[in-house]
């Protein structure tokens, strides 16, 4: 099976990937479908596209061959097409798989058992929070977490992932020698090391902003099911979900306080029947997977400090709160709320946010 006519009917123009899949199913292998007369062709493809694919690649194209093939030649690079038998089998049951997948790293996650998280590149402390546990969670559990290496949740979620034993799938919408955004380049580094970074894109793509929505067919049809981590009311991860539903996979959410504007999306998904998520395990046991999640390390403070602590964050509740308005609450004078809430804020459970307010995180 000859890469270079793969990546030459993948860059043929007029050839988008509903196109090469027609002519796949009409004429075999590339090789096949260039060996074939233009006039056979045109009864497939337009008369446009059929000339192309009976004209020799231009210097162009020749260069852009030249470059992946030595791309692939370097360790831990490989592409994969839809006639591969490394290539992921639950790709193929979505209704547009791609043709080529390009694939730094372990490309045997591809196949692995996976759970998508997604959500808000502008996710609140907690949001981040409860990607990074959940994600690593869920790994040591025997999940694969894949994401789009974006800011935010999915960034939280693949560091999470790779602190798991089941590490992560970071599905991009770049070219796969391309970081975005830079900086993640770190962490993408590391996915490359430990995980597996993919993209149907060819090398040097730029970040174009149509190419991200696409990419999360893929991110979702690689997966059991899609976690959606905070999200708006109009959110980029609601097209993964719905594209998860479209597929027949499982979608989670995790509900919010119903002031955060990050929370409707999530509120909006459940209301339409996505699973409302409390904890990892509610996952697991939606998907039959019989793994326990680790349990937490337990808290080394002394029986007065936590009873202290566990007064005010019942006090604070979870939506955020001023600083005046808890200080009524709990009778608690000026200086100790404000050292307590000190000790809860290093301690991960609480949030500062501008105008004196806090938030609970735990």
């Amino acid at each position: 099976m000859a890469l270079a006519d793969w990546l030459r009917l993948e860059q043929t123009p007029g050839v988008g990937p509903e196109t090469a899949r027609k002519l796949l199913a009409a004429f075999g292998l590339p090789e096949q479908i260039f060996a074939t007369s233009y006039f056979v062709l045109a009864t497939v493809v337009s008369a446009k596209v059929a000339a192309a694919l009976c004209q020799q690649p231009d210097a162009r194209l020749v260069k852009q061959i030249d470059l992946t093939l030595d791309w692939c030649a370097q360790e831990g690079n490989q592409v994969l097409c839809l006639a591969d038998t490394a290539y992921p089998s639950s790709l193929l049951e979505i209704p547009d798989p791609p043709i080529l997948l390009y694939v730094k790293g372990r490309a045997e996650l591809l196949t692995a058992p996976m759970l998508a998280v997604v959500g808000s590149r502008n996710a609140t402390a907690q949001g981040i929070r409860n990607a990074n546990q959940f994600a690593e969670n869920l790994s040591h559990a025997g999940l694969t977490i894949s994401s789009g290496l974006a800011a935010g949740v999915d960034a939280a979620a693949h560091e999470g992932a790779l602190r798991g034993t089941a590490s992560t799938v970071a599905v991009i919408g770049t070219g796969a020698d391309i970081v975005y955004p830079a900086r993640n380049r770190q962490l993408a580094h590391l996915i490359a090391e430990r995980g597996c970074i993919v993209s149907e894109y060819p090398l040097g793509m730029p970040a174009v902003a149509s190419n991200f929505p696409r990419r999360n067919r893929i991110i979702s049809g690689l997966a059991k099911g899609v976690l959606v981590i905070e999200a708006a009311a109009q959110s980029g991860s609601l097209i993964t979900a719905r594209m998860a539903a479209e597929q027949g996979r499982e979608v989670f959410a995790i509900p919010g306080s119903i002031h955060s504007p990050l929370a409707r999306g999530c509120h909006q998904l459940i209301k339409q029947g996505a699973k409302l998520v409390e904890s990892a395990q509610d996952i697991l046991e939606e998907l039959h997977v019989s793994v326990p999640v680790p349990v937490p390390a337990q808290n080394t403070l002394l029986p007065t400090e936590v009873f202290a602590e566990s007064v005010l964050l019942t006090h604070l509740g979870y939506d955020p709160v001023h600083l005046d308005v808890l200080a009524m609450r709990s009778g608690i004078d000026a200086g100790s709320l404000n050292a307590q809430l000190l000790e809860l804020e290093l301690l991960g459970q609480v949030e500062a946010l501008p105008g004196s307010v806090f938030r609970r995180l735990g």
